[in-house]
């Protein structure tokens, strides 16, 4: 089983707002945190890290990202649509909790998060 960056409440949050079966999107967070795992390293080159911690990394991309990786995953406008807001709240959930979310909300304004799982011992 594939670790996974999105938290529980967050998931069923998601669930509730998102367009595909809430059974489906562990599936969608799982297939898409496969694809992102092995990435983190370029990630962490290419992109700004805005957080991190012992579960999961986030960064901010260009928009379009998660189109790209929507067409390599094969997936539908709705699926896409849900990993999307799954990324958008974990990441405002974080800001949250560190007092950062007006600075997170007006970065998606102009980004997209990726929330990359990690396991603590990580080299970051």
């Amino acid at each position: 089983m594939v670790c996974n960056p999105i938290e529980g409440q967050v998931l069923m949050l998601t669930a509730a707002k998102a367009s595909v079966p809430g059974e489906r999107l562990p599936n969608l967070l799982e297939r898409a945190q496969a694809a992102l795992a092995p990435e983190c390293e370029r990630y962490r080159r290419e992109y700004e890290r805005v957080h991190a911690d012992d579960n999961r990394e986030a960064f901010l991309v260009e928009w379009g990202h998660w189109e790209t990786l929507g067409d390599d995953l094969e997936l539908s406008e709705r699926e896409l649509s849900a990993l999307r807001r799954a990324h958008e709240e974990q990441l405002l959930r974080i800001g949250r909790r560190t007092d950062r979310e007006a600075e997170f909300e007006t970065a998606l304004e102009i980004r997209e998060p990726v929330c990359i799982a990690t396991s603590a011992g990580d080299e970051r």
